[in-house]
């Protein structure tokens, strides 16, 4: 019987599925800009896992489906072709492949990616963002929701609730997003407390600076519906082989990352803090579990010594 050239991971299409109509609403309000890069990322993707694991005479994961989705859907839409091949293939050989594949990752692949080159090329990743529309064929230079907060300025929040602003190529479609959060807690995906955990905090922090007028806090509403944090949010913290296991942990991971990120895109030079958020969530993850493991066993341990007593 011949081997399939994927690995059939049930969740991963979940996650896929999810994405879906995110990616449409992409084409719909970009262009085909969007598909031409997603002919890209996906093929440099598989390309790259392919070659990993070829070595090892394993199929490639399915995952790495779920990885090229996500890195295509944070990149912005003026961004060159050669410079989303060069993040997918460094985010999937180093943020996932020198590990040891799927499951064995410590950081998220597609922010591993990301932020290669965001700080590699920070032009192209910052700069000449554009006003959705019509299959992109009237979109202008515009400024991101953020960019105008930090300068004072308005924003309509109804068009930042239905995606219709400058951003990323699937970080605006809040109403789509937040229908993708229901279908992922619904099939038992994707993490309810993860999901609030993280935007709790964030939201929480984002407000009592609001409210104390610390000095370039962002007002809240417009704040919390802005730049990626309902996307990274839904489908970044919630990532299962890089957040950790415990409930209890899971909780304090949810909150690290968005107390991380609200901190970054307030005070730091960065408009968005969650691609860093994100790994430093990551790196606490490991952690978080074998606290938790250890009060546990400490506590059986001191209830033994209680009976036997």
């Amino acid at each position: 019987m011949a081997k399939s050239f994927f690995q059939k991971q049930p969740m991963m299409r979940k996650m896929l599925y999810a994405l879906l109509p995110i990616l449409l609403f992409s084409v719909f309000a970009y262009g085909f800009t969007v598909l031409i890069n997603g002919v890209v990322v996906f093929g440099i993707a598989i390309l790259v896992e392919y070659a990993f694991e070829k070595k090892k005479n394993k199929p490639v994961s399915e995952a790495v489906l779920v990885t090229a989705m996500l890195f295509l859907l944070s990149l912005p839409p003026k961004v060159p072709f050669w410079v989303a091949a060069l993040g997918i293939a460094f985010g999937v050989a180093f943020g996932k492949e020198v590990y040891g594949g799927f499951g064995r990752n410590v950081f998220n692949p597609a922010i591993v990616g990301r932020l290669f080159i965001y700080i590699t090329f920070p032009v192209y990743m910052t700069t000449n963002w554009v006003r959705p529309s019509i299959l992109g064929l009237d979109s202008v230079t515009s400024a991101t929701p953020l960019q105008m907060l930090r300068e004072n300025g308005q924003v309509n929040i109804l068009d930042l609730f239905l995606g219709w602003r400058a951003g990323s190529f699937g970080e605006a479609p809040v109403f789509l997003i937040l229908a993708a959060a229901v279908y992922l807690i619904y099939t038992k995906t994707a993490s309810w407390r993860l999901m609030l955990s993280t935007y709790g905090a964030a939201a929480l922090l984002t407000f009592f600076l609001d409210v104390l007028e610390v000095p370039k806090a962002l007002p809240t509403l417009p704040a919390i519906l802005s730049g990626s944090l309902i996307f990274i949010t839904v489908f970044m913290a919630t990532e299962p082989i890089t957040a950790p296991k415990k409930v209890k942990s899971q909780w304090i991971y949810g909150i690290i990352i968005g107390v991380s990120g609200v901190i970054i895109r307030t005070f730091s030079l960065f408009s968005e803090g969650w691609s860093f958020a994100i790994l430093i969530g990551n790196v606490f993850a490991p952690l978080l579990d074998e606290i938790i493991r250890e009060k546990r066993m400490k506590k059986s341990v001191s209830e033994a010594r209680k009976v036997g007593a």
